[in-house]
């Protein structure tokens, strides 16, 4: 089983343009939505829910009324300020670290599960979908990514690819992505903070000595730029297997929760064809 991650820099490059257009072009694939803070690719693929399943980021602070003499010792050694003048737990700022356990003369506090939200596994043509769910100001972590990725390996007919939608940026969640992966796509666009965080990007694959590859999108609202990332690339070995030009199409296509390649005046969804029988191939070959 082969494991392809499409990542970019930065947000707002096409990176889940690109990666449903794949979900919909490939054979024998399952999908994985990985970007847990902001996910919409399941807004894309005609998806029908099969499972949801309670993922538990770890803990909070609880405090028992009933046993609380509102001493004030939690709060005044809670560094992140999670404890309100009511004596209640703020939720979003709580670190679960226990310091306001260890101080309670009472034993009126305990850490409790923290219900961070739900990894939601659907079918959809020819596959399954695997995507995640956080609850208002939860933060998105690599085990969130993990557990997304893992609902996809528990049954026994498991696919020939895995295809991921990676996070923006290069923190924990697009590290969690990429480890495992056979292949990275890094989409990028011409602006010189794209370049800029492409940098980043592909320094951090090449770290997990991976191989790359770089899609341009929108190469042609600055020829300049383009210019200059084909010749970054070029310089450091990584292969540019296509440049994607700017097409209303896909504005289309976004609005009507469809992949691009599915309208065939799409000039945007043609180069995407071409992209993707160009790394059909190159998987075949890691």
């Amino acid at each position: 089983m082969k494991q392809i991650v499409v990542i970019s820099g930065k947000g707002g490059t096409g990176k889940t343009t690109l990666t449903s257009s794949f979900a919909y072009l490939a054979k024998n694939r399952d999908i994985a939505d990985c970007d847990v803070e902001a996910p919409n690719l399941n807004l894309i693929l005609d998806n029908t829910p099969m499972k949801r399943e309670l993922y538990i980021g770890g803990k909070i602070a609880y405090i028992d009324k009933e046993k609380c003499i509102e001493c004030g010792k939690c709060k005044s050694v809670c560094r992140f300020d999670a404890v309100k003048d009511n004596f209640q737990i703020n939720d979003i700022k709580c670190e679960g670290c226990g310091a306001c356990v260890e101080v309670c003369p009472n034993e009126a506090i305990k850490l409790i599960d923290d219900e961070t939200g739900d990894v939601i596994t659907s079918s959809i043509e020819g596959g399954k979908f695997s995507y995640a769910q956080l609850r208002i100001g939860a933060d998105g972590a690599g085990k969130v990514v993990t557990k997304v990725r893992q609902s996809l390996m528990e049954d026994e007919n498991k696919p020939e690819l895995i295809i991921i939608d990676g996070s923006p940026g290069i923190g924990c969640v697009v590290i969690s992505s990429l480890t495992g992966c056979n292949m990275a796509v890094v989409v990028t666009e011409p602006t010189q903070s794209g370049l800029e965080d492409l940098m980043r990007v592909l320094n951090l694959v090449d770290y997990f000595r991976m191989k790359a590859y770089v899609v341009v999108n929108k190469f042609d609202i600055n020829l300049e730029k383009t210019k200059e990332i084909e010749d970054f690339c070029s310089k450091n070995n990584f292969e540019v297997v296509g440049k994607i030009p700017f097409d209303p199409y896909v504005n289309k296509a976004i609005k009507e929760s469809k992949p691009v390649v599915q309208f065939d005046e799409s000039i945007a969804g043609k180069e995407i064809k071409r992209i993707w029988d160009i790394i059909n191939e190159k998987i075949k070959e890691v």
